[in-house]
């Protein structure tokens, strides 16, 4: 559907009131609405200027929901922020905000929820599977080696009845 940048301009803010987005996924939007370049850059400067774009807020958003319900690591939340073309330097800052126990509890959560499913013939093929999925979940090598010490060095009968 194309729209003028009188049109867009409401149905656009209207669309970043409703939640956070990105810069980035403003523009596809605008694109998609067959707006011209200038035209999309204009309205994304007025956004920013009244405050309905913030990506730093977006990013302390973003990085909260994904630790929160989907139970993601760091790697995986900067890579999708990459993605968003969010700059580094406000990504880092708020990550600077986050203590690593924000996502110590999370990991563990899952961590030990897969423990009890993982069908393993040895400890090793047990610890590896835990690993790779922990890791696929975006946490650091060294964040999966420290829970999983936790959870299977005490064959995890203290986490395991901690976690629901």
């Amino acid at each position: 559907m194309k729209y003028s940048e009188t049109q867009a301009l409401p149905k656009i803010a209207a669309y970043c009131s409703k939640a956070e987005r990105a810069e980035s996924d403003v523009h596809k939007k605008l694109l998609g609405w067959e707006l011209d370049g200038e035209s999309s850059q204009r309205i994304i400067t007025r956004l920013k200027k009244e405050n309905f774009l913030n990506e730093e807020r977006y990013c302390r958003s973003f990085i909260k929901d994904k630790i929160q319900f989907n139970k993601w690591g760091k790697v995986k939340i900067v890579f999708e922020l990459k993605k968003k073309r969010i700059p580094e330097s406000i990504i880092n800052s708020c990550f600077e905000e986050i203590e690593s126990s924000d996502f110590e509890t999370p990991l563990m959560k899952i961590l030990v929820n897969k423990a009890k499913s993982v069908k393993a013939s040895n400890d090793y093929e047990r610890w590896t599977k835990l690993v790779r999925f922990g890791m696929g979940r975006g946490y650091s090598l060294d964040q999966i080696k420290k829970c999983l010490s936790k959870i299977l060095d005490t064959n995890g009968e203290d986490y395991f009845e901690s976690f629901p």
